[in-house]
């Protein structure tokens, strides 16, 4: 692939998207998120965009997002769900959702991580999105267990970790380009979710 087509120097100067404290997300760019509470903080990216969000899901899952969880979050009126019956179909329609630049967010529940090849060709579609969309289109994939997809902007792993009568999470960035990795205590605030500085952790997955 030619060299030229993968620069990232329009990308750079747009700021990133602010979802929590310690947590922006570089726009035009394909991120990962794993961990068995990665479908919340999807939302939590979700609302911090503005705009429809089209939501990617395997026709064959029998677990589906319930609008009654996902209000509390983020409005579920803002989502399109588009549930392909084949496997190669998911990535096909990410990609062609990023290209149009015609929604910010556009996200994607795949069974195991993808390839570096299509890794590549997903930030390449975000990247024509944001040159010839209405903005700059933001790619999540979601992958089982700890993830692993190569190539990815960034990484991140969410699970569990309440405490009795205190609800909880555990957020480590676990790849990112330009910092370390790190992570954080993650708890419901009154004005949002509050992040506590946790040690970073030993080496990126």
């Amino acid at each position: 692939m030619d060299a030229s087509l993968l620069t990232r120097r329009s990308h750079n100067t747009r700021p990133g998207l602010h979802v929590l404290d310690g947590m922006a997300l570089a726009p035009a760019r394909l991120h990962e998120l794993c961990g068995p509470a990665r479908h919340r903080l999807a939302m939590l990216v979700a609302a911090a965009t503005q705009g429809p969000v089209f939501w990617i899901t395997p026709d064959w899952q029998g677990d589906r997002l319930h609008p009654d969880g996902m209000a509390p979050l983020v409005g579920p009126e803002r989502f399109t769900f588009v549930t392909p019956r084949r496997a190669p179909d998911l990535l096909w329609t990410l990609e062609e959702v990023l290209r149009s630049g015609s929604v910010p967010l556009a996200v994607a529940e795949l069974p195991e991580p993808p390839g570096l090849t299509a890794v590549r060709r997903l930030h390449l579609a975000a990247e024509t999105g944001a040159a010839e969309g209405r903005g700059a289109p933001l790619g999540l994939i979601l992958t089982p267990g700890e993830g692993g997809a190569p190539g990815v902007e960034s990484r991140w792993h969410m699970a569990p970790a309440h405490a009795p009568g205190r609800p909880g999470w555990t957020l480590e960035r676990r790849r990112a380009r330009t910092l370390p990795p790190q992570s954080w205590q993650v708890s419901p605030g009154k004005t949002g979710f509050v992040l506590d500085p946790r040690e970073e952790t030993a080496n990126s997955v």
